[in-house]
Parts: C-alpha cells; structure tokens; sequence
C-alpha cells in the first residue's frame, strides 16, 4: 500500500475535514475511489469497529490489515497518524 503524508499545520483539522482532504487525494491519486477503514488517534475510533481488538499483540493494527487484505492501495496519514485513511479504487471492483 502506497503512503501519503499529510501535515495540517495550522489548520488543525478535525476528523471531518482531514476525511474530505483524504477524499480529495484518493480521488486525484486513484480516480473514483473508496475508504476502506479508517482511524481517528484522538478519541481511538476506528472502522471498522473492533477491528484491532482482533489484533492483540500483533505488529499491524487491525483497520490496517483489513484494508490491506481487501485490496486497500493507498493510505493517507494526516498529522503523523492522528488521522488515517485506507482507499481503494472503484474500478478495481469491477
């Protein structure tokens, strides 16, 4: 899975608006695309839900590996991690 960092600087972004950044990307790395998980470091949500309880004591984390074992071709990580998107392309559905 390919990575894009992004920094917010000042803007401080909520989850909110780090997902319609993320979006943006996705759409302009991969054409029409869809978010596979995601993870929000600030308040320890993620999706889908539970998926990293299923991964006690193992490297990867559990939205990680879902995306990545569903095809997942892009991560955008947002202020270090505090925000992560995981995408993958419409197309390749199809």
């Amino acid at each position: 899975m390919k990575r894009l960092a992004l920094a917010s600087g000042d803007w401080s972004l909520d989850f909110a608006t780090a997902r319609v950044v993320a979006d943006g990307c996705a759409a302009a790395l991969l054409g029409e695309a869809t978010c596979l998980s995601w993870y929000d470091a600030e308040r320890d949500y993620e999706a889908p839900a539970g998926a990293t309880e299923c991964h006690q004591g193992c490297p990867t984390r559990g939205y990680l590996d879902y995306a990545a074992n569903r095809g997942a071709t892009l991560l955008v990580e947002v202020d270090g991690g505090r925000f992560v998107f995981c995408y993958r392309a419409i197309g390749e559905f199809v």
